[in-house]
């Protein structure tokens, strides 16, 4: 097992690199509940392995008297667990990596966190590995957080699991608390679809059947971890499914050239293959596979190259070049499982963007159709995830892209979403299957369109969205606005906050969610009556930057003008003629925007009206109306290109 054993380190080193390169790499992950001894299983891998440095180890025994859980003894964890918070309370917070190898494999370790509030660290850890090291503490047995990481293990495509009985030193290396836990899981794992389990009976502290077979426990005739880890098959999986590569860049170094680069998802290629590309549809033939080191006549997963095809057609990055006989789906509407990792909820109609693999996407998330109880595997209603929450729900994408179950392939199948102001990545999701109704909805052609509608009208339709506090005076300017157009020949419709909870959202709250779901019933009406020619005035609140975001996506540039009718708290409270304020600082009312619920200005409106001095109300309307005339607005269809020729 330890380098020193192989005489090549000291007498031939180049030969010793080279055969060292071309071991194959195993990606594992440690965890369980917290304190079952996955820090500290790693720890003693890492010290047998002879690969901790006599300074560090230095450290280590002075750290495990100062800091250490052992007594004094060499504390393991403390090579892992390098935070200064992991160290005080004794605890795994982040993923920590760390890399090994033995004589016959290359390692890369991650200890992931126990704790429950860490979920999305453990995730994030699970993502690329092969096999699961699932600790257990042999005095405890399994708990909620075994049967929680196992589904998350299960949920995430890895098959190859180790159950690694651990303290089994502090039961007497009983056989019967052995086997009792291993029947516990084996049961609770057949309920997962988890099969391939290797049950060891161990003792991280003291090295038992880690690497050496323990006099301690002669009833176990398995193997030990180390002799497992070294011989459980692995990666042969992806080089024998269907040829995908996800297009990162096009290559064009020279008008000689043009080649499409990435790194392979599955299968193998070579050439003179034919090809599809999705999702266009178009097929040609593999001409060269090129890397830094020259042409290949074979590329396999995992390998990064660029190819050459033997017909110019247009590939761009995020599409993906695949087997033509077995090329993966395109669709825009997926069942999903999706893994919450925000502090902010996911609020069911906000849109997210949807990376997968080199694809970008804007995905709107629909209200889940279940959370999963990962103690019980209970299916319970849920309007909205939260922080480490697990649901199944139904994404709508804005296009077309290319794809495999998650199932088939974890890089076709696997995505993130990311909030569009923050940048923060909210959620990791896993792609069950294509929505096959969405191939069954398709656009009905009609005669009259809404150019025809226009002209009829001899106006362009608009959609101006009035957005600030309550009580800035949305709703009266919106209303004089609309009185004027009216008594100048402008056809109208004026959508306002209030009326439209009377009916279409007679049905929803005021939580974060139903505001999200407010909006958009109320966007898609406005692009509905645009649409139709008319000219709307939609006066909402409309806190989020995100929602307002998606209004103008919705209902396009050139249609949508934004009107910030801005007033500080202080003044808009003061007026408070409806007496909401008042209530929300008595607790009668929550979630109130800009009391106990945020209220986001807008970064760049079409126009900005302060609504807190003295220009009056009509004043503030003249204004919209100037401004809508000055952008085009208020004129016959086609009138500001007449005027041009």
């Amino acid at each position: 097992m330890a380098h020193t054993a192989n005489d090549l380190v000291a007498t031939d080193i180049e030969e010793y690199l080279r055969r060292h390169e071309h071991k194959s790499l195993l990606r594992f992950i440690t965890c369980g509940s917290v304190d079952d001894g996955k820090s500290t299983l790693i720890g003693r891998l890492l010290y047998d392995s002879k690969l901790v440095f006599s300074d560090h180890l230095a450290e280590l025994e002075k750290d495990s008297k100062t800091v250490g859980t052992q007594g004094g003894e060499l504390d393991f964890a403390l090579l892992v667990d390098g935070l200064a918070a992991e160290r005080e309370q004794g605890i795994t917070i982040d993923v920590a990596y760390r890399f090994f190898s033995t004589e016959l494999r290359k390692f890369i370790v991650a200890d992931t966190p126990g704790h429950e509030q860490y979920t999305r660290n453990m995730v994030t850890g699970a993502s690329t590995a092969d096999l699961a090291v699932i600790l257990i503490d042999a005095r405890k047995g399994v708990l909620d957080q075994t049967r929680r990481h196992s589904y998350l293990v299960s949920l995430l495509g890895i098959r190859h699991i180790v159950l690694a009985v651990n303290k089994l030193d502090l039961v007497g290396y009983s056989q019967d608390r052995f086997d009792e836990i291993e029947w516990e899981y084996r049961t609770f794992a057949q309920g997962i679809g988890l099969a391939e389990i290797v049950c060891i009976p161990m003792s991280a502290l003291r090295g038992d059947n880690i690497i050496q077979s323990s006099p301690n426990t002669p009833w176990y005739t398995g193997p030990t971890l180390v002799g497992h880890l070294e011989t459980v098959p692995i990666a042969d999986d992806r080089n024998e499914g269907p040829f995908r590569l996800p297009v990162q860049w096009v290559n064009r170094p020279h008008l000689d050239f043009r080649g499409f680069s990435g790194q392979i998802a599955g299968g193998t290629v070579h050439p003179g293959d034919k090809v599809r590309v999705l999702p266009s549809g178009r097929e040609s033939t593999i001409a060269r596979i090129v890397t830094a080191d020259g042409d290949l006549d074979m590329a396999v997963a995992d390998q990064s190259v660029t190819v050459l095809l033997a017909d110019e057609i247009d590939v761009s990055r995020g599409d993906v070049i695949a087997a033509a006989d077995v090329a993966p789906g395109v669709a825009d509407q997926f069942e999903a499982h999706l893994v919450w990792m925000s502090e902010q909820p996911m609020l069911p109609g906000r849109t997210y963007l949807l990376k997968l693999a080199t694809s970008t996407a804007v995905a709107q998330v629909a209200q889940p159709k279940y959370a999963v109880n990962v103690n019980s595997l209970e299916h319970t209603a849920a309007r909205q995830l939260a922080l480490n929450e697990i649901g199944v729900v139904t994404l709508h994408l804005d296009r077309q892209i290319p794809f495999d179950p998650y199932a088939d392939n974890r890089d076709m199948g696997g995505f993130i979403l990311i909030d569009r102001l923050t940048q923060e990545t909210v959620a990791a999701g896993m792609l069950r299957f294509a929505l096959r109704r969405a191939h069954n909805i398709h656009w009905q052609a009609v005669e009259v369109d809404r150019r025809t509608r226009s002209h009829s009208k001899g106006q362009s339709p608009a959609v101006v969205w009035f957005t600030g506090l309550s009580g800035a005076g949305k709703s009266t300017i919106a209303n004089l606005v609309e009185k004027s157009l009216h008594e100048q020949g402008f056809h109208t419709y004026l959508l306002d906050g209030d009326n439209v909870r009377h009916g279409l959202n007679a049905d929803l709250g005021f939580t974060d969610a139903d505001r999200v779901e407010n909006i958009r019933r109320v966007v898609e009406v406005a692009r509905l009556l645009a649409d139709a020619g008319l000219i709307v005035l939609a006066s909402f609140i409309t806190p989020f930057e995100a929602d307002r975001a998606r209004a103008r996506e919705r209902i396009g540039d050139g249609t949508f003008f934004e009107v910030h009718v801005d007033a500080p708290l202080e003044v808009v409270e003061a007026r408070d003629r409806k007496g909401l304020y008042a209530k929300a600082r008595r607790g009668e009312l929550v979630n109130f925007t800009g009391i106990d619920s945020p209220y986001e200005p807008p970064g760049s409106p079409e126009l900005r009206l302060d609504s807190s001095g003295a220009r009056t109300p009509q004043q503030l309307a003249d204004e919209v109306i100037d401004r809508l005339r000055t952008a085009g607005i208020l004129q016959p269809p086609g009138a500001a290109e007449n005027a041009g020729e």
